[in-house]
């Protein structure tokens, strides 16, 4: 169980949103500014679909009953989304196997994240493979893109500012994500108690 939650921790917004920032910072040093506007915008994508999704349950119960799906795993999507391309422009300037060894760390990793979501607790089977498979979409998206950039330098660069992220991230305070999107749903659809899974397992009275 520990293992498990380790890999959760690691998947957390205070430890994956660093490094997604980092590696804009990465792309900027090295003057990628249309690489930079891609990540910014599939990664910004990614994030907007986990965000609609749990609002879209937490304030009108909308989602997927039969596979108990309430919205994108976000520790999923934003694992499957920046541990690849992490890996893939780490390796970047390295040989063809070297650069694919690099992303394959990445994704495998991310799919350990998105299954400790599932050992944990903190999502259904649906949410997690869901969300990783809209991550890995996004990863995939970028790296199709930045291969066929020129040579990207500063490969080093990212490890530096990758490696204090990992190290000291975990240890930081959460983030309260998940409170700050059930206050934006209740605000937009007027609910005073957010939808709950409890409520779909509730009986519904009977019609007379």
């Amino acid at each position: 169980m520990v293992w498990w939650h380790w890999l959760s921790v690691i998947g957390s917004l205070a430890v994956t949103g660093p490094l997604g920032v980092a590696i804009v910072f990465w792309l900027v040093a090295g003057k990628s500014w249309r690489l930079t506007a891609i990540w910014l915008a599939l990664f910004g994508a990614g994030m907007a679909l986990v965000v609609i999704t749990k609002m879209a349950f937490v304030g009108w119960g909308i989602g997927v009953q039969s596979v108990d799906f309430a919205g994108f795993s976000g520790h999923a999507m934003r694992a499957a989304a920046v541990y690849p391309v992490a890996g893939f422009l780490i390796t970047r300037s390295s040989p063809l196997w070297a650069r694919q060894l690099g992303t394959l760390a990445g994704v495998v990793l991310a799919v350990l994240i998105s299954i400790s979501r599932v050992y944990v607790q903190a999502h259904s089977s649906s949410e997690a493979i869901t969300g990783c498979l809209l991550g890995l979409v996004v990863a995939a998206a970028f790296i199709r893109y930045a291969s066929g950039e020129g040579h990207l330098a500063l490969s080093r660069v990212l490890v530096v500012l990758c490696v204090p992220i990992l190290l000291l991230a975990p240890h930081a305070e959460p983030i309260p994500a998940e409170m700050w999107i059930t206050k934006a749903a209740l605000f937009l659809s007027g609910r005073d108690h957010p939808f709950t899974r409890a409520m779909w397992r509730a009986p519904r009275p009977q019609l007379r």
